[in-house]
C-alpha cells in the first residue's frame, strides 16, 4: 500500500484543524478536491478514517493511528530533505527568520531544534519584530522568512501561506474566576485585575490598537517582558492575562477561555523574502520545519477551560 505525501499532509491538517475545509486551505486545495482526496485515502486504507459531523470532523481510531504515523513519516521526510539540502548552502551565509512574540515564544523553537540538528552547517538568526516591520524587511530582501499576522500583512505583495491559528485567549488560575466559563469579551476580562506585557511589547500594542480609544480602563497588577512569566503569574492567581492560544502549554494548570471579540481571531502566515531567484534549499527546508511544527502543536480543547485537574 502506497501513500501520497500530500494526501498525508492534507489528512493531518484536517485532523489538526477539525475540518476538511481548513485542511484544504492549508494545502491550497479546493474543498471538492480535498474531499475527494480524503475519500480516496479512506478507500485505500479500507476503513473509515473520519467521523463527519455538523461542526466538523474527528478521527476514528484508525484515523488517529494514521495521523500519528503520518506525523512521523512527514517529520522523517523533512529530515531527509534537510540533510541533503544542507550540502548545497555555504556555512557562512546564515538564514534570517523573523517573527512576532507568540511565534518566537513557541513555534520557532519547535522548528529550530530539529532543523539545526539536521543542518549542522547552517546557522539561523532569529529576530522578534511586529508584522509591519517584518513585511518591510522581507520586501527589502533583509530576511529569508517571516511569520506574520494575517490582518496586518494583506496585499503586501509577498508570497505567503497559512501557518496556523494565533487567536487570543484569556487565562487565569485553575478553579478561579474563569471556572465554568468557555468564553468572554475583552470588556468582561477588563473588569478584573490583569497582568500584562510591558507597554512596548508588540502584543500589548496590537491589543490596544484594536480595542480602540473607548476600551475600558485596565488595572494591571504588574507588567513583564516575557510571555512565560506572564502565563506563570496568571496561573498563580495574580490576575487574568490575555495571550495567544499558541503559547499555552496544554498540560499547564490553567483555566483558558476564548476571547469573543472579532479582532481576537488571528492567524499566522509564513511569508517569504522578496529575493532574486528561487529560495535556497536551506530556506525551503526551514519552511518545511515550520509547517511541521505548526501542524504538530498540541491543541487546547475547544474553546473552554483547559489543563485543570
Amino acid at each position: 500500500m502506497r501513500y501520497d505525501l500530500d494526501d498525508l499532509r492534507l489528512f493531518l491538517g484536517t485532523v489538526t484543524e477539525g475540518s476538511i475545509t481548513a485542511g484544504a486551505r492549508r494545502m491550497h486545495l479546493s474543498l471538492p478536491s480535498a474531499s475527494a482526496r480524503v475519500r480516496s485515502l479512506e478507500q485505500q486504507a479500507g476503513v473509515p478514517l473520519l467521523i463527519r459531523g455538523r461542526r466538523g470532523v474527528r478521527p476514528t481510531p484508525a484515523g488517529t493511528t494514521l495521523a500519528r504515523h503520518a506525523r512521523e513519516v512527514l517529520a522523517q521526510t523533512v529530515r531527509l530533505e534537510s540533510a541533503v539540502a544542507s550540502y548545497t548552502r555555504s556555512p557562512t551565509a546564515p538564514l534570517t527568520l523573523l517573527g512576532g512574540g507568540s511565534a518566537v515564544h513557541r513555534l520557532v523553537p519547535q522548528a529550530l531544534v530539529p532543523f539545526l540538528s539536521d543542518h549542522p552547517d547552517v546557522d539561523v538568526r532569529v529576530f522578534e519584530h511586529r508584522t509591519p516591520q517584518i513585511v518591510r524587511m522581507l520586501t527589502d530582501g533583509e530576511a529569508d522568512l517571516g511569520i506574520v499576522l494575517d490582518d496586518e500583512a494583506r496585499d503586501c505583495g509577498l508570497v505567503m501561506e497559512p501557518l496556523g491559528d494565533d487567536s487570543l485567549v484569556v487565562v487565569g488560575q485553575a478553579g478561579g474566576i474563569l471556572a465554568g466559563r468557555t468564553s468572554l469579551t475583552y470588556s468582561e476580562a477588563a473588569e478584573h485585575p490583569l497582568v500584562g506585557l510591558d507597554a512596548g511589547a508588540s502584543l500589548r500594542r496590537w491589543i490596544e490598537r484594536h480595542v480602540g480609544p473607548h476600551a475600558p480602563v485596565v488595572r494591571y497588577r504588574t507588567t513583564v517582558a516575557n510571555l512565560n512569566v506572564l502565563v506563570a503569574l496568571a496561573a498563580a492567581g495574580v490576575g487574568l492575562a490575555i495571550v495567544p492560544r499558541r503559547v499555552i502549554d496544554p498540560a499547564g494548570l490553567l483555566d483558558v477561555c476564548a476571547l469573543q471579540d472579532p479582532w481576537a481571531h488571528r492567524h499566522h502566515l509564513l511569508a517569504w523574502g522578496a529575493k532574486t531567484g528561487p529560495a535556497s534549499p536551506a530556506t525551503q527546508a526551514l519552511a518545511s520545519h515550520l509547517r511541521t511544527a505548526s501542524m504538530s502543536e498540541p491543541t487546547l480543547p475547544g474553546h473552554g477551560a483547559a489543563g485543570r485537574g
